[in-house]
Formats: structure tokens, sequence, C-alpha cells
């Protein structure tokens, strides 16, 4: 397998990226309540335990959370589903179609709307295949293992291209994020197995982005 030169001591893929607040670990600049108006200051709130957006005027504490990322490793045949991102971050590399959770979505939920989303396809029988924590991005990834319905996929709008591939196949060298190379190697070690589990991974790398 050839690692991608940019991310080769950084897990998260995102060595050299410039980046938002959000993206290092630290919280969104805010500057105004959303629920006044007024001015917000950047302090640990009476009874808690590290920092956060406070309005002093209306006393609302502005809590910023993780999000979730959710997406498939549809299946057909003997072949997994990968689509070529035409969107940055890793714009031209292939990647298992995911996006961000919506509110009042389920996971699953959300997992099938993004590959409908990316790669136009639908799917069934959706089981938890991979979970990762990324502390360093706020950032929470969720894949599920599922079925192809009927091998019917397209490019979506932030798609290049959608195409089923063989295990000797997969572009290694081509993926857009560690994440979804891991849990391609797990899914082909499992397959020869015959045997399917959840795996979960803890992605830690420093807050000192490199530039």
């Amino acid at each position: 397998m050839t690692s991608n030169p940019s991310s080769e001591n950084d897990p998260s893929g995102m060595t050299g990226i410039m980046l938002p607040p959000l993206m290092v670990g630290i919280p969104t600049c805010m500057k105004y309540c959303s629920h006044c108006g007024k001015t917000v200051v950047f302090r640990i709130p009476e009874g808690d335990n590290r920092e956060r957006f406070l309005c002093e005027s209306c006393g609302t504490i502005h809590y910023q959370n993780p999000r979730i990322i959710t997406g498939c490793l549809a299946v057909w045949e003997d072949r997994v589903l990968l689509c070529k991102r035409a969107i940055q971050p890793r714009s031209g590399f292939w990647t298992l179609p995911a996006g961000f959770l919506e509110n009042g979505e389920t996971a699953t939920a959300g997992a099938e709307r993004e590959t409908w989303e990316e790669v136009r396809a639908k799917v069934a029988k959706l089981e938890l295949y991979t979970m990762f924590s990324l502390p360093h991005i706020s950032q929470i990834y969720l894949f599920y293992r599922a079925q192809l319905i009927d091998g019917i996929f397209a490019p979506g709008e932030e798609t290049d291209a959608v195409s089923l591939f063989h295990e000797a196949d997969i572009p290694w060298d081509k993926l857009a994020f560690p994440v979804i190379r891991d849990t391609l190697q797990h899914y082909f070690r499992d397959r020869a197995n015959n045997e399917f589990r959840v795996h979960a991974a803890d992605i830690e790398i420093s807050r000192d982005i490199r530039r």
C-alpha cells in the first residue's frame, strides 16, 4: 500500500491544509450572542470545567460539541463502491460516500441520505462497522456496512466519479482520508475471515497543525 506523502505523519490526512478554528480542536469564533445580540466572552462558566462562549448579558452559555460524519461502505457482489471527491478538502481523491449528520436525523438515515446525495445509490441492511473519534478536529466518523439494492449509481453534485472496485483494484494511494483506508482494510480482512465485527479507534494528533 502506498501512503500519501502529505499525510505520512498526520493520521487525519489534514497536514498542510489551512483549517478554520473548529477544524483544529478549538471552538469556532463567536462574537455575539445568538439569543440577545450582545457581545460574548470566552471563559469558564460557574460550575463548569472548561472555557465556553458565555453571554454575560442574558446568561446564555453557547455549547459547541463535536460534529458527526456518517456514511456507507456499500457492497455489490464482491466489490465496494467508492466515489471521487469534487470538493475540497482532498478534491480528486477517492472516498466512501459520507457527510455531516443533520439535526433530527438518525445516524443510519444520515448514512443512507449521504449515499444517495453523493453517489445516487440506494442501500439496505445497514450495520455499524467502523467508528473513529478525531478530537483534534472535533469530529466523529460512523461508517455502516451496507448492500447496494440494485447496483445502480451515478455521481452526485459533490462527486466527480463513482465506481465499484475489487480489492485488487482499490486506489490505495489515492484515498482521501486515513479513516477510509482503515475502514476498507478492516472490511477486506474481515471478509477473508468471514467474520465481521464493529471496529472503533481514537485518532489523536497534536493541535499544532503544521502549515
